[in-house]
């Protein structure tokens, strides 16, 4: 199922706003988040749209976890946090899907929680394009 007010299932101007699609995974998509307070911050959201985990398969919950985790692997193989943490919330945007946010010691909200859009950095099209590049070397 799909909504077409959904930045997620529609793509294109609604999901530009905040994200570019970098790759489909097995049951997500992986987002560069453009906002780049934290550098190389993704979105994991699921392929339908759903608002929660629980509306979901074993299978597909399964799936859509290997695919965080190998989000996050990429994330941590390209950028080299020192942790990452991780987000899902969506009590408007009722789309099921996660924030990875890579934080670095002694930098930008080390040791606390992470604003969800600080509006401070954001970047080029062709600095958003070498990290899209740099993450799907990593995947």
């Amino acid at each position: 199922m799909k909504d077409c007010n959904c930045g997620y299932c529609v793509g294109g101007e609604p999901l530009a706003k905040f994200g570019i699609k970098i790759c489909d995974l097995e049951v997500s998509q992986l987002i560069l988040f453009k906002e780049q307070s934290h550098p190389g911050r993704c979105i994991v959201a699921y392929k339908d749209h759903v608002s929660e985990i629980v509306d979901i398969s074993d299978a597909d919950r399964n799936a859509f976890f290997a695919d965080v985790n190998r989000a996050a692997k990429a994330i941590h193989k390209a950028f080299n946090p020192d942790k990452v943490n991780y987000g899902a919330y969506g009590d408007t945007g009722c789309h099921l899907h996660m924030h990875l946010v890579p934080k670095y010691k002694d930098e930008f909200e080390w040791g606390g929680v992470f604003e969800m859009n600080p509006q401070k950095v954001f970047l080029s099209d062709s600095e958003y394009a070498e990290m899209i590049e740099k993450i799907k070397a990593a995947l």
